[in-house]
């Protein structure tokens, strides 16, 4: 893997990692004043695995503003290579993030998502989708489009980081949730996710009802109460990493960068029970680095090997 500090020139060779989705600065809003960082979900998964050396490319839609030009700067910092078609005239999306005394965050978005039918010139190992992109209209059609184009071809992860401010009905967005995910091998959610797309079921029965549509590991994140990894044959809970909390922007993500990491680690092994926890225990420890810092700070491979204690090897 390259240094996640060199900005790469070179989008036509492969990417490890290619992760489409949105771009957007977030305006942080705090009683100690207000703040902006690169943001969006899937750009924050990018940032992640940059920061964690795995070669990144983002297919997203920025405009030709400061706030592009902020974000450009930040992945490029991190060795995040954007695809073609990428850039485009006008505004950049934003969204603005409320802090409670928490640390936790409310958001209002400003946001429109439209994506040329662009696919990378060469499939990578992983492709990685979620969020807004995947719901919003017209970008969401292409980014369908492209996950059944290669899902048989590479491994497709998801996190549906559902925001209902932006989504249309529930049913709506459940059906789409739902027809994304046959063409995934793993999904991400949050406890909030599954609860808001299935408010009868338990987390447990959620994750066996998304399995039923395709993929082969679903990952639900509980906070505090750390997280549950299944598959068809083994459920795994991994306990959360107690940490300082200056905010919780970018944990989710973080967690979902470390856990594509972990996963092209793993190479050809199985989902057994202790590559779970393997997974399950690093994803955890980057989300607690991240929590400890303001804004979507995820962790270097270096701070995230340091950070695990040694007689618990993060390579599963």
């Amino acid at each position: 893997m390259p240094a996640a500090q060199q900005t790469r020139h070179d989008t036509t060779a492969p990417f490890e990692v290619v992760v489409v989705g949105e771009a957007l600065v977030d305006i942080v809003v705090s009683p100690q004043g207000t703040r902006e960082y690169p943001g969006g979900s899937p750009a924050n998964v990018a940032y992640g695995l940059g920061r964690l050396g795995v070669d990144t490319g983002l297919l997203t839609s920025i405009g030709d503003d400061h706030y592009a030009a902020l974000i450009r700067q930040h992945l490029g910092n991190a060795g995040v290579g954007f695809l073609p078609g990428s850039l485009r005239r006008g505004g950049t999306a934003t969204a603005t993030a409320v802090l409670a005394t928490d640390g936790s965050a409310q958001y209002d978005f400003d946001v429109q998502w439209d994506l040329p039918r662009i696919a990378p010139a060469a499939l990578p190992k992983i492709l990685h989708t979620g969020s807004i992109a995947t719901f919003l209209a017209p970008g969401a059609a292409v980014v369908r489009e492209l996950l059944e184009q290669s899902h048989q071809r590479c491994v497709v992860t998801y996190d549906p980081n559902i925001r209902p401010s932006l989504l249309g009905s529930h049913l709506e967005a459940k059906t789409i949730f739902e027809e994304l995910v046959q063409f995934t091998e793993v999904v991400k959610l949050s406890d909030e996710d599954a609860r808001w797309l299935y408010p009868r079921l338990s987390l447990e029965d959620t994750a066996q009802r998304i399995l039923g549509l395709g993929p082969r590991l679903v990952a639900v994140t509980r906070g505090a109460e750390g997280s549950l990894l299944t598959t068809r044959d083994a459920r795994v809970d991994v306990p959360s990493v107690p940490s300082a909390v200056a905010d919780t922007i970018g944990a989710g993500d973080s967690y979902m960068s470390a856990l594509i990491y972990g996963l092209l680690m793993r190479g050809a092994e199985g989902l057994a029970p202790a590559v779970l926890e393997s997974l399950g225990r690093m994803a955890a420890k980057a989300a607690a680095i991240t929590v400890r810092r303001p804004g979507a700070q995820p962790p270097t491979s270096d701070e995230l090997q340091r950070d695990l204690p040694e007689h618990q090897p993060v390579a599963p």
